[in-house]
């Protein structure tokens, strides 16, 4: 039955992928080692997306402060743009947008890489000569992203905040004082966890364990590719479909762990 063969894939995919967490996590003491991979993964998810982070973050940030302020200026409460815009970025744009862009673009790459290796029979050449895969190939690029995503989320935070204040004094006639000032405020919420405002970790803590997510799926998805060309395609596509999927249901339960009381 097609249902049930679906269904069958569909764990093994996900047993594939928690074997290769658990693996990676179990060698983190040998990261050391990999230190230059971490580096050179890291350059490309962090500084050579850096600018589409921030171009969609700056505009993400201007269309919240616009499509909230109109509806706020008509019961004249526009003061308070501030503290949608910067808690907004804070909790769930910044993450969620950083992340899906690292998912379409790191997570793709790292699905067509691995893929490539797969079907081009290097990963059965790393086998035969006992080099062990998931140190290699997948811990740099779990550790890589896991950090690459936070980095990302605070600077995108910023630039939306940036954004919302032009748009808050240009459009909707708000000083810019006035504008930052709720803004900080608002993310003065005292934190019981960690020194930081429970708006901010809580946005980095979610873009963290969507990092995670992107390189393990992503991991996951090119080293199971097989058919040529065609695999790899399907592999690349899996990878970001699955990722975003995958942070769309992590944000839900980690935003009511985090604030359901």
């Amino acid at each position: 039955m097609p249902i049930l063969k679906s269904f069958v894939e569909l764990c093994n995919g996900i047993g594939f992928q928690v074997e290769l967490l658990l693996g990676s996590l179990a060698r983190l003491s040998d990261l050391r080692r990999r230190g230059w991979a971490v580096a050179d993964i890291l350059y490309q998810g962090a500084v050579q997306g850096l600018h589409v982070v921030l171009l969609v973050g700056l505009f993400i940030g201007m269309i919240v402060a616009l499509q909230t302020g109109i509806e706020l200026q008509r019961i004249g409460q526009q003061d308070q743009i501030g503290t949608i815009v910067a808690i907004s970025m804070a909790r769930e744009m910044g993450p969620f947008i950083t992340c899906t862009i690292l998912a379409a673009t790191m997570g793709s790459s790292m699905a067509a890489e691995l893929g490539t290796m797969a079907v081009s029979d290097e990963l059965a050449a790393l086998e035969v000569l006992s080099i062990d895969r998931i140190k290699l190939l997948v811990l740099p690029r779990l550790v890589a992203i896991a950090i690459a995503a936070p980095l990302l989320t605070i600077l995108c935070d910023a630039i939306g905040i940036l954004g919302g204040g032009f748009v808050a004094q240009s459009q909707l006639h708000v000083s810019t004082q006035l504008y930052f000032d709720s803004a900080i405020e608002a993310l003065r919420d005292p934190a019981h966890i960690f020194p930081l405002p429970k708006d901010l970790y809580s946005g980095l803590f979610k873009s963290s364990i969507f990092g995670v997510l992107i390189a393990i799926i992503g991991c996951s998805a090119g080293l199971r590719a097989s058919g040529g060309a065609l695999g790899v395609g399907n592999a690349t596509r899996a990878a970001v479909r699955d990722s975003i999927i995958a942070i769309i249901i992590a944000n839900y339960f980690i935003t009511w762990m985090l604030y359901q009381s």
